[in-house]
């Protein structure tokens, strides 16, 4: 069979080479890495303002209801992840975690000061 520009047929066959390469890939071990690549690349998102938060000393543009309850969404998604088993949640959610603590702890700090 040969693929013509124009004729539609590009999609189905760029499916079917796209099936035939990937076939015989583990499913599993599929899904776990891009598990943990989205859990590294959210994880990874705090990073700048916990950088922010130190190098200003400030913290007052954050507000305190969402770190409250995104910390306590982490924490619901960390057991969740310990329930299943399942390693990227679990990474995800810890690594989320021990970023958002020292958010919070500076939050808590630099209020103190105002």
């Amino acid at each position: 069979m040969r693929d013509a520009g124009i004729d539609g047929r590009i999609a189905p066959s760029l499916l079917r080479l796209c099936y035939s390469r990937f076939v015989h890939l583990d499913t599993s071990k599929v899904v776990t890495t891009v598990g943990l690549v989205a859990g590294t690349l959210t994880t990874l998102s705090f990073v700048p303002q916990l950088l922010r938060t130190w190098r200003l000393r400030r913290a007052h543009d954050m507000s305190g209801l969402w770190l409250a309850t995104f910390m306590s969404g982490v924490t619901l998604w960390l057991i969740y992840g310990l329930l299943l088993p399942s390693m990227p949640v679990i990474v995800a959610n810890v690594a989320t975690l021990a970023l958002m603590a020292p958010i919070v702890a500076l939050k808590i700090a630099y209020r103190e000061r105002r």
